[in-house]
């Protein structure tokens, strides 16, 4: 059919790819073409949403299913109607109506009925009772309004986006995409969930984090780090948005010095990513056991760092 989209070509993934990598596809491409981050461009627009019907389709096992069993039939009831007048071809050498190049296809109520018809089968009274009694889409409501909601999110889920099911003043229950990278003041179009069939807008707040700070698309947290690591350097662990990295500190460290982690930091509008600055502070135990005080001892009779020696005093 002319209308007929591939989605695994949409998502530019394979046939066989599971549901993750379809998931990390969708959000590579939404991420490039929301509406949010390409203000005006209708081209983006519309891709987004081929994009994200994609995605609907082939993150929901029962639909997918369908979806690779009948291929371009497989909402059955869902064909694209034709615009054009039907041409008309010959079948067993009589003209059928139902075979040709350009059917309109909202004219049987299921895929059978088509089937039926196009291979000359007869069909009885309970497909023309369903035929008829299908009912006729509903003309549009005056009075379309936008509306706006506030939807405040933890920077992790802000960063990570994904489906999110969201409750709205009025009651109702909505599950929502959301791109990944998501900042305070970005909107998100839901369209159709407005007043009277208009288009509702959720504008995002992300809460601040207790660890993480964000400036610009650069992740900004404080590491706490003892004594002896600052001194003797080495390797520690250090919390990212995604997870728990090795980072390698340079022997004798200071307090308020940054080391910087490559790529680990928020997501631009161009898809690449900002760095994390992990600041490093040193801090010294309030209590210590009887075996350490007395290496501690041991360590300040022969320590040669005078840190007192050189105050501008005089």
């Amino acid at each position: 059919m002319q209308n007929f989209r591939n989605y695994y070509d949409i998502l530019k993934v394979s046939k066989e790819a599971s549901t993750e990598e379809i998931k990390r596809s969708y959000r590579k491409l939404a991420r490039q073409y929301h509406p949010d981050l390409n203000p005006g461009d209708k081209a983006a627009e519309e891709q987004f949403k081929t994009i994200s019907e994609a995605y609907d389709v082939l993150s929901d096992v029962e639909k997918r299913s369908k979806y690779d069993q009948f291929g371009q039939y497989w909402q059955q009831q869902g064909f694209q109607k034709s615009s054009s007048p039907q041409s008309t071809k010959k079948w067993g050498g009589q003209t059928n109506p139902f075979v040709s190049d350009k059917v309109d296809f909202s004219e049987f109520a299921d895929f059978q009925e088509f089937l039926d018809q196009l291979l000359e089968r007869p069909y009885g009274k309970k497909s023309n009772a369903r035929k008829q009694t299908r009912k006729k889409p509903k003309s549009s409501s005056v009075g379309q309004r936008d509306a706006e909601a506030r939807l405040t999110l933890p920077l992790e889920k802000a960063y990570a986006g994904g489906r999110e099911r969201i409750r709205l003043e009025d009651g109702r229950s909505l599950e929502v995409s959301m791109p990944m990278g998501m900042v305070s003041g970005q909107r998100i179009r839901l369209k159709g969930q407005g007043t009277s069939g208009g288009d509702l807008y959720l504008k995002i707040d992300v809460s601040p984090h207790a660890f993480y700070r964000l400036e610009g698309n650069d992740i900004i947290c404080e590491l706490p780090i003892t004594c002896a690591e600052a001194i003797l350097g080495g390797q520690i662990e250090a919390p990212t948005l995604d997870g728990w990295v090795k980072v390698t500190i340079p022997s004798g460290v200071r307090s308020g010095q940054r080391l910087r982690l490559g790529g680990k930091g928020y997501p631009a509008s161009n898809g690449k990513r900002g760095d994390q600055l992990v600041e490093i502070r040193i801090e010294s135990p309030k209590n210590i056991s009887p075996r350490e005080r007395e290496l501690y001892e041991q360590i300040r009779q022969i320590e040669t760092y005078k840190p007192r020696a050189n105050l501008p005093i005089m």
